[in-house]
């Protein structure tokens, strides 16, 4: 399926890389990728190199005592993934990139058939995205390394490992809703 990629116009979809995300004890604690900003900005620049259309997503929270509010430093991008020259910025402050914003739009109005998503956290605004996408009928890829989560706790007081919730969270999507690939295998394809 991928072998056409480029065919397909595909848009590389950064989601929610920013620098609330640094604070792990914030989030849960232990985040399942350390790389995800660096393998991301590679895929950006890869993109960039490429000529292809990037939109970056940023959560805004509506609360005021979130590390991803507009009036907290962490909702700033991440300095090796923000957007340069006339890269599309849209903000959200749900979980889908497609709720509230314009980018189901932009994906239509530029014909674009594949999405490929990477960014912050699988288990929530990544598989969101995902799952719309897919239903929209775009062809949809996650990349497994340049996608993370953080432990999580279950209300009986259980512990999940950040490595298993992501991984179970990419299972989920798997075949379904998107092609889970990693970067090396995605930059094989293109």
């Amino acid at each position: 399926m991928m072998t056409n990629l480029i065919k397909k116009k595909p848009v590389l979809l950064a989601i929610d890389i920013q620098k609330g995300f640094y604070d792990e004890d914030y989030w849960g604690g232990n985040i399942s990728n350390k790389n995800i900003e660096s393998i991301s900005s590679n895929l950006i620049n890869k993109w960039r190199e490429l000529n292809l259309k990037i939109i970056h997503v940023k959560h805004s929270s509506t609360d005021p005592n979130s590390k991803l509010h507009p009036s907290n430093q962490g909702h700033e991008f991440c300095d090796l993934t923000k957007p340069i020259k006339d890269e599309i910025v849209i903000t959200k402050n749900v979980n889908s990139a497609f709720i509230g914003t314009n980018l189901k739009e932009i994906l239509d109005k530029d014909k674009h058939e594949a999405v490929i998503i990477i960014g912050l956290t699988t288990d929530h605004c990544i598989s969101s995205t995902a799952r719309m996408s897919g239903n929209y009928g775009y062809e949809t890829y996650v990349i497994s390394d340049a996608t993370a989560t953080f432990d999580k706790k279950s209300l009986d007081g259980n512990h999940y490992p950040s490595e298993l919730v992501h991984t179970i969270s990419l299972l989920s999507l798997d075949n379904e809703f998107a092609q889970i690939i990693d970067y090396k295998n995605l930059i094989k394809k293109i």
